[in-house]
């Protein structure tokens, strides 16, 4: 068979696999091969596009609702794979612990697994501690100023590039920076400005600072080698933006003013 047909051939032949509802074996193999498809997820109490929440009748959120609906045209049931956040995802996608997941995309990630089309765009800035001076970041960058941020993240590494003086120390959980921050053993937090929107409603007199060090984009992910679960995760996401379903998520999960942000 000639070259060019073949290609032709095989790339319907994908095409195909990809359309039906029932998996192919090679492709279950790869997308969902303990039979169900393991979504992995991040808890905080804050929500948003990219974390999930620990609710009475299992877990809610952005990721929560797209891990579900994917799984359902998949033909199998979904199992979501807790963490606390997206450092533990990242470090946890070479050891065959999930299938699919959602979470912001940065270089050193893309060593590690790969990602598919991005579905938010977010501004990265800081959280101040109530009553304190710090008012923009000439002022919060200086030497002997505590800035936290959730470890191994993105918008960590994008913290400690941006401060050249302050010192940005990593915790493994949204809730315990929360608590380090209302009682004011730290200065700030480093965190999405619509999240930290939200924890400034929680604590009276903090300040979320008007400027903005990082864009943090987040997307689909499967781990590294899984071309044809990309391709398939590459598919759906592109479908959900257009047919309604990442905003159904959206809206469903508390950010109906949130527009979709995409590249």
């Amino acid at each position: 068979m000639p070259t060019l047909l073949w290609s032709a051939c095989a790339g319907f032949a994908l095409a195909a696999v990809v359309a039906m509802p029932a998996l192919a074996d090679g492709l279950k193999n790869e997308i969902a091969p303990t039979g169900k498809l393991r979504v992995a997820i991040a808890i905080s109490p804050a929500g948003g596009a990219f974390w999930s929440t620990k609710t009475e009748a299992g877990y809610a959120g952005v990721p929560v609702d797209l891990g579900k609906e994917l799984a359902a045209q998949l033909g199998v049931p979904v199992d979501y794979i807790v963490y606390q956040n997206s450092g533990q995802i990242t470090d946890a996608a070479s050891k065959g612990a999930w299938d699919v997941t959602w979470l912001p995309k940065d270089p050193e990630r893309e060593t590690k697994m790969m990602f598919g089309p991005i579905y938010e765009v977010a501004d990265a800035t800081y959280i101040v501690k109530a009553g304190s001076s710090v008012t923009n970041f000439a002022t919060l960058d200086q030497p002997g100023i505590k800035v936290a941020a959730v470890n191994a993240t993105t918008t960590m590494r994008g913290a400690v590039a941006h401060l050249k003086n302050a010192e940005v120390t990593g915790y493994q959980t949204y809730d315990e920076i929360f608590g380090l921050l209302k009682s004011g053993e730290i200065d700030a937090f480093a965190l999405s400005r619509d999240q930290l929107n939200k924890m400034a409603q929680k604590i009276p007199g903090t300040r979320v600072l008007d400027e903005t060090f990082k864009k943090t984009v987040t997307a689909v992910a499967v781990p590294l080698g899984h071309s044809q679960a990309l391709t398939l995760a590459t598919r759906f996401m592109t479908e959900a933006v257009t047919n309604g379903t990442l905003r159904k998520a959206y809206d469903t999960n508390g950010l109906k003013d949130a527009p979709i942000r995409t590249e």
